[in-house]
């Protein structure tokens, strides 16, 4: 008579096949889950991402400021964690037999050519906010940080067919201005003390790699819906893990070609809070790094790449509010708009989601219920 509850899939709108139908409607992808069970995966990825990156960042101002200057090293740390996540996907497994008889596994060279692409684009993207974290003051930094929601909107528009809303465009929007009253307001408190010509180096490499950081979340996506299309966490693992591996052996490989690893030792000699605290320091870096890169790779799995970039840009405004506790940073009037903006527009997006949820539980009654024959004779 009625429908079952273990029959209501979720069927969740932002992540849909690309591929468009006669009726110009695309074919949602049913992730299997019930509504309460991606809900807690969302908020898990979520908090696995602003946890990640507001705590690797505050580790890697602390790694600069307390005389670390090795960019190689910087850049190293983001992805050199990633044997943690071996110990997760033991207990996941990783080829569930499909329902759909159509979905055909993609072959390994196709398999490794993304992870290796993705991989080395990663190495290249993270060298580039070393650069620019190292050039440029904290405000203007995160500034052109904050370019990367725009950057990502229009790869998503045209690589993804991302749905825009009233409510997306008001997060979009909440979310860079939010970042940018924050730079603009603390940038009068901060000077440089890099050449000119440092400082050009600083803006261009983070204004780039913000852009190449909204394509790469993209590709991501792009690869989930068209080439993996196996709705397991186990996929957001392996994506994680391969990729990381194909970065790090960039990196260990630039940290030598550079000669940076020459110096490595007298930086640890020279660190002001002693050896310990440098190996701490670049330990727990790498292994909060490797928790916000679950994050954001979670969240491009279970939702999309516009809402994982809006939560990265969500911690942006709130890690000055974490370095009041932490480092007794002066808290003001402008960082408190700054972060209520944000968490407005974090809210609006969350709530479209909500919206589309309804709306397509709606439509998955309305499918499964049988026709009414009572009119009939």
């Amino acid at each position: 008579m009625g429908v079952e509850e273990e029959d209501q899939t979720l069927l969740h709108p932002m992540l849909e096949s690309q591929e468009a139908n006669s009726s110009s409607t695309a074919k949602p992808v049913y992730l299997g889950l019930k509504r309460w069970q991606w809900w807690f995966l969302v908020a898990l990825n979520i908090a696995f991402l602003l946890v990640g990156q507001t705590v690797s960042t505050l580790l890697g101002r602390i790694y600069y400021d307390q005389g670390g200057n090795s960019k190689w090293m910087a850049t190293l740390v983001q992805t050199i964690a990633f044997p943690i996540l071996f110990i997760p996907l033991f207990f996941i497994p990783s080829s569930p037999k499909s329902s759909d008889p159509t979905i055909k596994k993609p072959s390994m060279v196709v398999v490794l050519s993304i992870y290796i692409v993705l991989g080395l684009v990663i190495a290249f993207n993270n060298m580039l906010y070393s650069v620019g974290l190292l050039y440029l003051p904290v405000s203007t930094y995160s500034l052109l940080c904050a370019t990367q929601l725009a950057f990502n909107a229009v790869f998503s528009y045209f690589l993804n067919r991302q749905k825009f809303t009233i409510l997306i465009l008001n997060s979009v929007v909440c979310l860079t201005l939010s970042v940018s009253i924050l730079a603009i307001g603390s940038e009068s408190s901060e000077s440089t003390k890099v050449s000119k010509g440092l400082y050009i180096l600083g803006f261009i490499s983070t204004l780039g790699a913000s852009a190449l950081y909204s394509l790469l979340l993209s590709l991501m996506q792009l690869s989930f819906d068209k080439v993996f299309r196996r709705m397991t966490f186990a996929v957001v693992l392996d994506m994680q893990i391969y990729t990381s591996i194909v970065a790090t052996c960039a990196c260990i490989v630039g940290l030598f070609v550079s000669g940076e690893w020459n110096g490595l030792d007298e930086e640890m000699n020279g660190f002001k809070k002693g050896k310990v605290s440098y190996i701490m320091v670049l330990v727990w870096t790498a292994v909060f790094w490797q928790l916000c890169s679950v994050g954001v790779v979670g969240l491009i799995f279970v939702v999309s790449s516009l809402f994982s970039n809006a939560i990265s840009t969500l911690a942006l405004p709130l890690i000055p509010i974490v370095a009041v506790i932490t480092f007794h940073d002066k808290m003001d009037g402008v960082k408190v708009i700054a972060m209520l903006m944000a968490i407005w527009g974090f809210a609006t997006h969350l709530y479209q989601n909500y919206l589309d949820d309804i709306k397509l539980q709606a439509k998955i009654t309305d499918s499964t219920e049988p026709p009414d024959t009572s009119a009939t004779s």
